[in-house]
């Protein structure tokens, strides 16, 4: 029996491609079967779009996003970001391609406890060796409304403060591709609608790409571009 065609969506195009997936396979091998946890996803993305992951728990949103940006590698398929691709290079060459054009938002924060929110946003940019990591972490905390908390421990600090203290981090490298995973999924109703506001505001104003993965319908709806899997394929 012939092959089923790969589902190709070509998104509406802005500017060049920076993301492009190409039949992204995950599978693993469980002691009596194997688990597909995505089959054949392909699409591409331009920049300074933004789009939405949307669909069930365990459809395979969480398992896209870590092989889009080279966190995870698949059984078959590539990734191709900025130009590069993902499939050619080790390791190494992943992470240093996201320190370089990559950003991360995630629901549960991830920001060092040790650490002052000036700390954890300057952290990026001290890696990277900049020597203004101190003005520029200052700058864009201001930008989310905690100059006043730049001395405080994530501890010290609300949910929604320390969301925008990882978005304040994501965004002070200046990322080309934004990843965010369910950033609003461990607030309120009221702080993740002000969270939210937030990251499209940053991202449009800094012309980031975002690839944001939700199951929350309304917050998706903010982006113009949409794609939903249901069992580890895309539906639409």
């Amino acid at each position: 029996m012939a092959a089923m065609p790969e589902t190709v969506v070509e998104l509406p195009r802005r500017g060049p491609e920076v993301l492009i997936a190409r039949g992204l396979t995950k599978r693993v091998s469980l002691p009596d079967r194997e688990l597909t946890i995505l089959e054949g996803v392909s699409f591409a993305i331009a920049e300074g779009d933004a789009l939405a992951i949307v669909g069930a728990s365990g459809s395979g949103k969480s398992t896209l996003l870590s092989l889009l940006a080279g966190l995870d590698v698949p059984t078959f398929g590539d990734v191709v970001l900025g130009g590069r691709s993902l499939g050619a290079l080790d390791e190494d060459g992943r992470a240093r391609l996201r320190g370089e054009r990559v950003g991360f938002v995630f629901q549960s924060f991830q920001l060092l406890p040790s650490l002052t929110a000036l700390e954890n946003v300057m952290l990026p940019l001290e890696l990277a060796g900049r020597a203004d990591a101190d003005s520029e972490a200052r700058a864009i905390l201001g930008r989310v409304g905690l100059a006043d908390r730049l001395g405080h421990y994530p501890r010290q600090l609300s949910g929604g403060e320390q969301q925008r203290v990882a978005i304040a981090r994501a965004f002070v490298t200046r990322p080309k591709v934004l990843f965010a995973d369910e950033p609003t999924g461990n607030l309120d109703t009221a702080t993740g609608v002000a969270v939210a506001d937030l990251l499209f505001g940053l991202n449009r104003d800094a012309g980031t790409t975002l690839v944001l993965v939700t199951h929350d319908e309304r917050l998706a709806a903010r982006c113009p571009r949409q794609i939903r899997l249901a069992g580890g394929r895309m539906v639409s």
